[in-house]
């Protein structure tokens, strides 16, 4: 017989596996313009990690950051072409030098940045040319266009995961900000109606773990046959 799932509880979007978006601080991105802002504040986000500065530009316009380590209230901030090589400036990654960390990069020029936004890490920049080739922090080279933005510096918060917990309650609590489970049973863990592979004298599935494509989804569990080929695709 089916059972209830987890999954089909978090695709019914219940309150107990939405994101709490309603205590977000917004979009956490660059601008698409240059100029000079000034750090107004650095506050904490809980739906990021890393600590947000709000920084307010010359024309009175405000925006949301991924704060720098050594970031502070005040500090200028230098958006553009050819401004000074300093903690948060932002520039084109075909104007920084080899060898500069940065982070919050952008994929494609313009869209605020997407790479290398959790706490402690940075990119490293390696060399220029047609694209700018770029370290990211799991050791993978990848290369950008020239014209995508990045801020120099490594992001703040490093060291968040040394402390631990110590208690269950604030993993669920801190958990829930990020629309995350802060625990996974798995499936051999559970009684019968809770899974099809729970139950049994030991930890064991008790059947066959590959399910069909078209299996009722409360026993869709385990590895799902792939889907077939198209004999009409080009080769």
């Amino acid at each position: 017989m089916g059972k209830r799932l987890i999954i089909q509880s978090r695709g019914h979007g219940s309150s107990t596996y939405r994101s709490p978006s309603h205590r977000h601080k917004g979009e956490i991105k660059l601008p698409g313009k240059e100029g000079i802002g000034r750090v107004k504040d650095i506050i904490h986000d809980p739906g990021h990690y890393a600590p947000v500065a709000v920084v307010k530009m010359e024309d009175g316009d405000e925006f949301n950051m991924i704060a720098s380590s050594g970031m502070y209230v005040g500090q200028k901030i230098h958006m553009g072409s050819m401004v000074p090589l300093e903690l948060g400036s932002v520039m084109p990654l075909g104007e920084i030098p080899e060898g500069t960390s940065i982070y919050n990069i952008e994929i494609k020029p313009g869209d605020g940045g997407k790479l290398v936004r959790t706490p402690g890490t940075s990119g490293l920049v390696i060399s220029h040319g047609e694209r700018t080739v770029v370290q990211l922090p799991s050791k993978e080279f990848k290369a950008f266009d020239n014209n995508c933005r990045a801020v120099l510096g490594i992001v703040s918060g490093g060291g968040r995961t040394d402390m631990p917990f110590a208690k269950a309650g604030k993993k669920v609590h801190a958990y829930q900000s990020r629309a995350k489970r802060s625990f996974k049973v798995s499936g051999v863990n559970m009684n019968p109606v809770d899974h099809p592979h729970g139950g049994g004298s030991h930890r064991h599935v008790g059947g066959p773990s590959s399910m069909a494509r078209g299996t009722h989804p409360g026993r869709k569990v385990g590895r799902l046959a792939p889907k077939k080929r198209n004999k009409n695709r080009r080769k």
